[in-house]
């Protein structure tokens, strides 16, 4: 029996998001880890994350986080052959990577404000 059209698009969704979320966490890390950060070495990895990233097809994606990780994965590909230096390119994609985080993270763990307030009719 042949898979709907729905679960196919829904496969190929997961599949590019999958390779976004790859290309992120791959360059993130290599930012991070990297004594000796050269711009060669940096396109090169570019290079070699996109050949994987190219293989999915690129999918419209309408959830606002994952909008957010298209953009910033867009945004580490154009500076590939940049001018900037090297150092800068690394702050500014930390930066960003950081914001993302802090974004997907602010809408998962909720804090009560006043989380004792709401027992204070029991007393």
């Amino acid at each position: 029996m042949a898979a709907s059209q729905k679960a196919v698009d829904n496969s190929n969704r997961l599949r590019y998001i999958r390779a976004l979320e790859r290309f992120h966490k791959s360059l993130v890390s290599y930012l991070l880890n990297t004594q000796g950060l050269t711009s060669e070495n940096f396109n090169k990895k570019i290079e070699n994350a996109q050949k994987l990233l190219n293989r999915t097809a690129a999918i419209a994606l309408y959830k606002g986080e994952l909008q957010d990780l298209q953009r910033l994965v867009q945004k580490m590909i154009s500076y590939k052959d940049s001018d900037e230096e090297i150092e800068t390119i690394k702050e500014e994609l930390l930066y960003a990577s950081n914001q993302l985080d802090k974004s997907k993270n602010a809408r998962r763990y909720k804090k009560d404000k006043h989380a004792d307030s709401k027992f204070d009719d029991w007393n």
